[in-house]
């Protein structure tokens, strides 16, 4: 009897070790999945000018707040046709209105508004539509990205910075875009649709160019705004499929890694 009690108590232990090893491979397994999490590019197109663009302006910012550490990169376009209707959008260019109609063949539509959101180059809609943009950057998230994007910048000179990069997984479709953009800034709005509003804006486009990519590692100079200072600005960077639009990896240079030597 006693012999059987022993081998019962080493089964238990045995059973227990099994089930603990378990949990913890289900542990990393979990961790593992979690890590290879894929990336969201949020590009507004946004105007001062517009009525109905506070509100996607608000929403993100609070999606930007809410996103701190994750891969969810947030670039806002100020576009510039609502400029003739009362009002010029000082962070507006002609430049940022051409990106959202190249969306708009990318995407097949039939014209451009605003707010618009595009996800990763794929998915479009009405940029206040709240529920619409958490999905959307959930469902990227859970994906694994095709393509790896790493940027490292060093500023050479009042206006210019060093940019290198490391890509793997492009075809030869692919386009690195670079993208400058001032945190936050506030504008007392003096005419147009929002006339007598202060409005708050996150993540502007204040720069965006091409690199022309030589092989999966290269070396390029970047433009930088009038004013830039690293504590107020970032860089990200982006692959697009010059063919249908779509985004493939996305990286982020932080500020530490940019000299704030001016």
């Amino acid at each position: 009897m006693k012999s059987i009690k022993i081998l019962s108590l080493s089964v238990l232990f045995i059973v227990a070790a099994l089930a603990s090893t378990a949990f913890i491979n289900a542990h990393f397994v979990k961790n593992a999945k979690t890590e290879s999490k894929g990336f969201a590019v949020v590009e507004l197109f946004t105007s001062e000018g517009c009525s109905s663009c506070p509100s996607a302006d608000e929403l993100v910012a609070k999606i930007q707040r809410e996103s701190n550490g994750k891969p969810v990169y947030i670039l806002a376009y100020h576009v510039d046709y609502w400029n003739r209707l009362g009002w010029k959008d000082v962070f507006s260019t002609h430049e940022y209105s051409e990106r959202q109609n190249e969306y708009a063949n990318y995407l097949h539509l039939q014209s451009v508004y605003t707010p618009q959101i595009v996800v990763n180059g794929k998915t479009e809609f009405v940029g206040s539509q709240e529920s619409t943009l958490r999905s959307a950057i959930r469902t990227n998230l859970e994906k694994t990205p095709t393509d790896q994007l790493t940027l490292t910048a060093t500023t050479s000179s009042k206006n210019q910075a060093t940019l290198k990069y490391s890509i793997e997984g492009p075809d030869k479709n692919t386009a690195l875009l670079v993208a400058v953009l001032q945190k936050a800034a506030q504008t007392k709005v003096g005419g147009g649709e929002n006339g007598g509003r202060t409005l708050s804006h996150v993540q502007i486009v204040r720069k965006i160019q091409q690199i022309a990519l030589s092989g999966n590692n290269g070396t390029s100079s970047i433009t930088l705004p009038a004013g830039y200072d690293p504590k107020n600005y970032e860089i990200i960077g982006f692959l697009q499929n010059t063919l249908n639009g779509a985004i493939t990896g996305a990286a982020r240079v932080t500020n530490s890694e940019v000299s704030a030597s001016l």
